[in-house]
């Protein structure tokens, strides 16, 4: 088993802009969501940066961020 290639880091000589980090997705209560394998849910409850507890109606799953399956509708 291979590991994945390393993100390339930025020079601070680099003639080139470092690339902008992607904003971090916020989700409140009550947020109707979509994720990649659980399907259709709704945020019932927040853990500040860290977790978002979602009612996907069959059951309630802690997703941890940075909630890359997972977006707001």
């Amino acid at each position: 088993m291979t590991k994945p290639a390393a993100p390339k880091r930025h020079l601070p000589t680099s003639p080139f802009k470092a690339p902008v980090p992607p904003a971090p997705k916020h989700f409140d209560m009550g947020d109707q969501v979509t994720h990649d394998v659980y399907g259709l849910g709704r945020v019932i409850g927040i853990e500040d940066g860290v977790a978002a507890l979602v009612d996907f109606g069959s059951t309630q799953m802690r997703i941890l961020s940075p909630y890359a399956k997972m977006t707001k509708l």
